[in-house]
């Protein structure tokens, strides 16, 4: 399996996220956000980082990059995406999930170990954990504030569209500790932590079992090989 990892002026996570896959088991290529070829990918990741610099609205130039109008026509014909951090605030502002982000409610960036209640495992991106799962992945970001009306939130936690939630305290302010979503067919996924740090023993989260042990966001990334396999 091929998976894209897109480079966006600024993008600061995009070669871990290519070790991620690798780790997994899966091919990463590399992607240019000025071109408009998907160089015959499987799947694609939004890495994190700060695209052009997190000018006007994190993400929002981004969504506009040539090879963006080919992410979106390949996740509407149901490639998984997953957006990281940045990557997710992009997917947001291509419409591809609702609402935005905003400045976390404490006015700092914020940089920990999260945990993490998985709430929807029949996506893409999920179907290697198991619907209410609690999982460490690291988060780092000042921008993840979570936002939409109360209808829309309404219709993502009826529908189940909420993939992920934050535990053991909101470190952002998202509303209803909204930490990642889902669009309803599954291909797309977007959240604030980023498991592409919580691959690799020696440099993940600190365990119960040793510090810097955690490898809870290698799951991401075989998720995505497992669904590939499905549909072969």
């Amino acid at each position: 399996m091929r998976v894209g990892v897109i480079t966006f002026p600024g993008s600061l996570d995009d070669r871990d996220a290519q070790r991620a896959i690798r780790l997994a088991g899966a091919e990463p290529v590399a992607l240019w956000h000025g071109e408009h070829d998907l160089h015959g990918v499987d799947a694609i990741v939004l890495p994190g980082g700060f695209s052009y610099g997190d000018y006007l609205r994190c993400g929002a130039i981004a969504a506009h990059s040539p090879i963006m109008a080919e992410v979106i026509d390949a996740a509407n014909a149901g490639m998984p995406v997953l957006g990281i951090c940045n990557g997710f605030q992009i997917l947001v502002e291509s419409h591809l999930l609702p609402g935005g982000l905003i400045h976390n409610d404490h006015g700092s960036f914020v940089c920990r170990d999260q945990k993490l209640r998985v709430e929807n495992a029949s996506t893409a991106w999920t179907n290697a954990f198991t619907a209410g799962q609690e999982i460490m992945i690291p988060l780092k970001n000042g921008e993840g504030g979570y936002i939409a009306n109360d209808e829309t939130l309404d219709r993502l936690e009826g529908e189940g569209l909420v993939a992920f939630r934050y535990l053991d305290g909101n470190p952002n302010g998202s509303l209803r500790d909204i930490a990642g979503l889902t669009n309803a067919r599954g291909n797309v996924v977007g959240l604030m932590p980023h498991p592409e740090h919580a691959v690799e023993p020696g440099f993940g989260p600190d365990t119960d079992v040793a510090m810097r042990s955690g490898i809870d966001g290698l799951g991401f990334f075989r998720s995505v090989l497992e669904a590939s396999l499905s549909r072969a």
